[in-house]
């Protein structure tokens, strides 16, 4: 395996992101980077392919998927890793998520179409390829349609969380997912937590969180500090990424710039083993 930078939290068109897993590989290769997950929202379609271009590439692929959890009607993601993919208690938790996407997806279209925007959920599912539906799937819809002029109108007009059209999602508890990704073979982190009260990271620490997303771009130097010195306090392994989804977020420039140490990986691995031999 051949030296280089990694990044642990990358999405493709299997869930929202921009890429298709060839061409994100491709990108990951220019920006030099090695070791790799992509983190798709509630799917792991991208894999297959990933594992083989990893393969080709001299590459690592690090399984993994981002799911979401609330506490206090707050959203948090998280992000899965080297879960076993073969395990059937995971893959219906995944399904659930991918069910109740779509049943979102179509309360928010009715908002949408009570302001006279002539959207269908067809046309969002054709949009998303068979992907879980979210809501950049519905934005660039409104935007191929002339709805919006951007990508950010539609978004953060419509359908930003407290926007008009907003609708909450369907959400399974943080001791829940912490649970399922444990016994499923994997780690738990917390992505961008950065963004979230200190009391709502401590819930899902004490719900058995495994780690923080330390860095990441939503980050200034001061939270990456605090988020160290909490995960040292706690014993969390720490990680990072760029959170990639490219496309209209205009975030190209983020590959390469938020990248976890080889350390950081090699303690997640070493977590692991320590867990299969519990």
């Amino acid at each position: 395996m051949s030296v280089g930078l990694i990044d642990l939290h990358l999405h493709t068109t299997a869930s929202d992101g921009y890429y298709p897993t060839a061409g994100l590989i491709d990108k990951l290769r220019q920006a030099g980077i090695r070791t790799f997950s992509i983190t798709d929202h509630d799917t792991f379609d991208a894999l297959d392919e990933a594992g083989q271009l990893a393969l080709r590439y001299d590459m690592e692929l690090i399984p993994g998927t981002e799911l979401s959890a609330s506490h206090e009607g707050r959203e948090v993601h998280i992000l899965a890793y080297f879960v076993d993919r073969s395990i059937e208690e995971f893959n219906s938790l995944l399904t659930f998520f991918k069910q109740e996407r779509t049943h979102r997806a179509e309360r928010i279209l009715h908002r949408l179409q009570q302001k006279g925007f002539a959207i269908e959920i067809d046309d969002v599912l054709n949009e998303a390829h068979g992907a879980p539906i979210t809501r950049p799937h519905i934005a660039n819809t409104m935007l191929k349609k002339e709805f919006v002029k951007s990508f950010q109108e539609a978004f953060y007009l419509y359908l930003a969380n407290n926007a008009p059209c907003y609708e909450p999602k369907v959400y399974v508890s943080p001791d829940y997912i912490c649970e399922t990704i444990s016994k499923c073979g994997g780690l738990s982190f917390i992505a961008h937590p950065g963004n979230l009260p200190e009391d709502i990271i401590l819930h899902f620490i004490k719900a058995g969180i495994d780690g923080l997303e330390v860095t990441h771009p939503s980050h200034g130097a001061e939270q990456t500090k605090f988020l160290r010195k909490l995960a040292e306090s706690y014993f969390l392994l720490t990680s990072g990424g760029s959170d990639f989804h490219g496309g209209g977020r205009n975030d190209e420039h983020n590959i390469g710039k938020y990248c976890p140490s080889h350390a950081e990986v090699e303690a997640m691995k070493k977590r692991l083993t320590r867990k299969k031999l519990a």
